[in-house]
């Protein structure tokens, strides 16, 4: 029987001890080694009981023990100092207030996205996705950037991961408990929890409350749909992340996208603040946002459709994640139709403009598909990727929304992701670098290449530093792995050899990420018996520690899990391989700085991004990578290996099977040679020069705070000027006008076209620094050359004459002629030898466009 009703019986604390629960209930403890420290010291045995998590810690020190701490002054000093702390971090200016002199940088952002990673306390996160998210936060709070987050709170999060005796993926969904996490519920102002609704269909109400995490000075809003007012299927609408059918998803995405917006609106009125000016969607489950705040719009200031849609494009940015196209969120339109049409259509929105914005109504698209990824880029002004390689994969992926543009010409940049420092840093490899650097020579990185003379690190101090960190690991994974075997049946009389699983000294390597088949997690095993001589090696061995989890229905990726695992079982080499499952951010944060190499070797280009190895690379860790995600634009030669690929190879076997080759013979020729070439200090001189290059050129890139910085710059400044002109004003003129622009341009674009390009300059032997002058004859119908942009694209043609390295030029008005048509010119100069082409083409222009390319329209010359 499920409870109506669920609460935690909290201790009440002293007086002298009050600030802990402030401390506690701010999520900025997760990355203040100060604050875990305190809470720590107040009973070790039971911190480790408790995994960390200071909320629960509290709830379970008993009345007496309490009253002993209240006793202890330094400790009560201690406490209070930690306070002060915190709310001088809370309230000081910092980086956007002091330094960001953007002056269109937004007062407030809302940040969307389906899951987030902040600490394994709140376990709301499956992998990547909801770690980048985290980071995100914790970033933006560490740099004063004005950002509310809005997600789902999950009764059960996403599965708890064990093994079968036979090696199977096993899931179970233990059920959070919110009273006792560091979550407030939001109140209205006479005590009643706040609440949203959503229609749903067949005359149905889904309600859902808001709880209220605080990410140091961010607040995080997380809708909960297991409340009394729901029947039962709406109870379980925020049951558990990415589980379910695709009505259950559907009501998910629903919740997030547009009960998320009335969050926002609710959090406003009862916490002040100022309305969000960007709206950021972090991946396509959040992009129903669009339609709510359309809802709005229409519903306060009676406007167009048309209108409202502008003004809500304006202040968005989407960003994908995905360059696989099965990772985007697909729902029949049948289903779309039966929450947005009928009797739940929505006033002033018509169900045909809610499945437009989702149509696959492109060449080699599905029409009976509602695209949710598609949705996000024609509902947001700017797009973007994770990495400079995943937006030019993203461009290619979406190419057919803009089909007369050339692929680079795609409006959606890049931003590559980072990974927050104060998060992923062990904390005693941060504790050296701080008592020796300063921390301008830690965020520049330059601290590093510093000589003991010079105050730096010794090669000595940062080796013996490696090693601990590596025997913290060794101590963790023998603890799970003798746990791991426990739980599928073995007797602690058989597991004695767990004791010796892995060695402090031995070069140690890395796997651990979300088991979708492209990252290949047993391309390690294309050859078993070579991966075992590397593996035993009586000089110079490895050991590889693997961890993950793959989705409950992704029947591949679990039977991936099973081969790696019955692998690693086999006696003679599981000392030196293990498999440790639940991978969560706890394990992350000992087995990341734990590690010599992180092994990354996706299916080029299927890594978005990626950001474990980012991780590794701030503890001092080397990545070998395939040239994907990151690592791609950031490898130098110096700061790790990549791992050659058979681009162009089209059977997966023989491509497996040549990069894996090309794997075994990196480790045995470089990288176990050069970790065991040790002088006669036994340390790996030519290893500390990679590991110093990487701390000092990687370190600072990786940094989410870089990031963040990336966004405010690029993409949450821009969108917020756009924002304010069309969506800043009451009766949204600058939208209406807009939009009436783009219905006239639209109607109209079908009698524009080149009529005749006239060149002069063009000698029979043509040469560098020759200058080349054109003339275009177009018509314009009912437009005015305003309303249009005259280019002259030119590049190199290949042999199908089509351009490559394209470079686009603006042709001027140069005359009026009569019946619509105007000559427009221009010249330049030849600033590159080979071959060279050029054609001319008519686009819309309009100065509130983010770009030429914003309304999918081309007029070219005929060949």
């Amino acid at each position: 029987m499920r409870a109506i009703r669920r609460f935690t019986v909290r201790t009440v604390l002293p007086e002298a001890l009050a600030p802990l629960d402030t401390l506690a209930q701010n999520l900025r403890w997760s990355w203040h080694t100060p604050t875990r420290e305190l809470f720590a010291s107040l009973d070790p045995q039971l911190w480790e009981a408790v995994h960390g998590d200071p909320v629960a810690l509290l709830g379970s020190l008993d009345p007496k023990r309490l009253q002993l701490l209240a006793n202890d002054r330094a400790l009560v000093a201690q406490i209070r100092e930690l306070d002060a702390d915190l709310q001088r971090y809370l309230t000081e200016p910092r980086w956007y207030q002091n330094e960001c002199d953007l002056p269109d940088k937004p007062s407030a952002i809302a940040y969307f996205s389906a899951e987030y990673g902040i600490t394994a306390v709140l376990p709301q996160y499956s992998g990547g996705l909801g770690i980048l998210a985290g980071d995100h936060l914790k970033s933006a709070s560490d740099l004063g950037v004005p950002i509310v987050g809005v997600g789902l709170l999950y009764g059960a999060g996403y599965f708890k991961q064990s093994l079968t005796r036979d090696g199977w993926q096993h899931e179970t969904y233990p059920l959070i408990d919110p009273d006792n996490l560091p979550l407030t519920l939001l109140r209205e102002a006479d005590g009643t929890p706040a609440r949203v609704q959503l229609p749903l269909p067949a005359g149905r109400t889904l309600h859902a409350q808001i709880w209220l995490a605080q990410v140091g000075r961010v607040p995080l809003l997380l809708l909960d749909s297991n409340i009394l007012e729901n029947d039962d299927a709406a109870r379980r609408v925020t049951d558990r992340l990415y589980g379910g059918s695709p009505d259950h998803r559907l009501q998910q995405e629903l919740l997030l996208g547009m009960g998320g917006v009335k969050a926002l609106r609710v959090y406003a009125r009862l916490a002040g603040g100022p309305r969000p000016e960007v709206y950021h969607c972090n991946e396509g489950h959040a992009g129903f946002l669009a339609v709510e705040r359309i809802r709005e719009i229409i519903e306060a200031e009676g406007v167009s459709f048309e209108t409202a849609l502008e003004a809500v494009k304006a202040g968005t940015v989407f960003t994908t994640h995905t360059p696989v196209p099965a990772g985007i969120s697909r729902y029949s339109t049948e289903l779309i139709s039966e929450y947005f049409g009928g009797g739940s259509e929505l006033s002033g929105i018509p169900l045909q403009k809610v499945l437009a914005l989702g149509a696959e109504d492109y060449e080699g698209g599905n029409p009976a598909v509602f695209n949710m990824a598609i949705l996000g880029l024609r509902a947001a002004k700017r797009a973007n990727g994770v990495a400079k390689l995943h937006g030019k994969v993203s461009r290619g992926m979406f190419h057919q929304l803009w089909p007369g543009f050339d692929v680079t010409e795609v409006p959606i940049t890049s931003v590559t992701n980072g990974v927050h420092g104060p998060t992923w840093t062990d904390p005693a490899f941060a504790e050296m670098a701080e008592s020796h650097l300063t921390p301008e020579q830690l965020r520049s990185g330059e601290g590093w290449r510093l000589t003991p003379e010079e105050g730096g690190v010794s090669d000595a101090e940062l080796w013996q530093m490696r090693r601990k960190l590596r025997t913290k690991l060794v101590k963790e994974a023998r603890r799970r792995v003798r746990k791991s075997w426990l739980q599928r049946g073995a007797s602690p009389a058989e597991l004695g050899w767990t004791d010796e699983v892995l060695d402090p000294d031995v070069l140690t390597i890395g796997f651990a990420r979300r088991v979708p088949t492209y990252k290949r997690l047993t391309l390690m095993l294309s050859d078993p018996e070579r991966l075992a001589r590397l593996l035993t090696d009586p000089e110079r061995p490895i050991q590889i520690v693997v961890a993950g989890k793959s989705h409950p229905d992704d029947e591949q990726g679990i039977g991936l899990i099973q081969r790696l695992v019955q692998f690693a079982d086999q006696a003679g080499v599981r000392e030196r391989i293990v498999f440790l499952p639940n991978y969560d951010i706890a394990m992350a944060q000992t087995l990341m700085p734990g590690c010599d190499v992180w092994l990354n070797n996706p299916l080029r280009p299927l890594e978005a991004s990626g950001t474990s190895g980012m991780k590794c690379a701030l503890n001092g860790a080397l990545n070998l990578s395939i040239l994907d995600g990151w690592w791609d634009e950031w490898y130098d030669g110096r700061n790790g290996w990549a791992i050659p690929t058979a681009d162009g190879v089209e059977d997966p076997a023989t491509r497996d099977q040549l990069e894996a080759a090309a794997l075994y013979e990196l480790l045995e020729t470089t990288v176990v040679p050069r970790f065991y070439d040790r002088d006669a200090d036994g340390i790996p001189r030519h290893w500390m020069e990679m590991v110093r290059h990487t701390l000092a050129t990687l370190g600072p890139k990786v940094q989410a705070t870089r990031m963040v910085r990336d966004y405010v710059a690029r993409l949450y400044t821009p969108t917020a000027a756009s924002g304010r002109a069309l969506d800043g004003v009451a009766g949204h003129d600058g939208a209406r006008a807009l939009a009436e622009w783009k219905s006239a341009v639209r109607e109209a674009w079908p009698t524009v076209r080149v009529d005749h390009v006239e060149s002069d300059g063009v000698a029979e032997v043509v040469q560098l620094g020759d200058r080349i002058s054109i003339t275009a004859y177009v018509s314009l119908g009912r437009l005015k050359p305003e309303d249009v942009q005259v280019q002259v694209v030119s590049g190199r043609p290949d042999e199908e004459d089509e351009l490559t390295d394209i470079e686009v030029h603006e042709l001027t008005q140069a005359q009026e002629l009569e019946g619509g048509r105007y000559a427009f010119t221009g010249s330049r100069e030849l600033e590159r030898t080979g071959p060279f082409g050029y054609a001319v083409r008519v686009v819309p222009a309009h100065g509130d466009l983010a770009a030429y390319t914003e309304l999918g329209l081309v007029a070219a010359a005929a060949h």
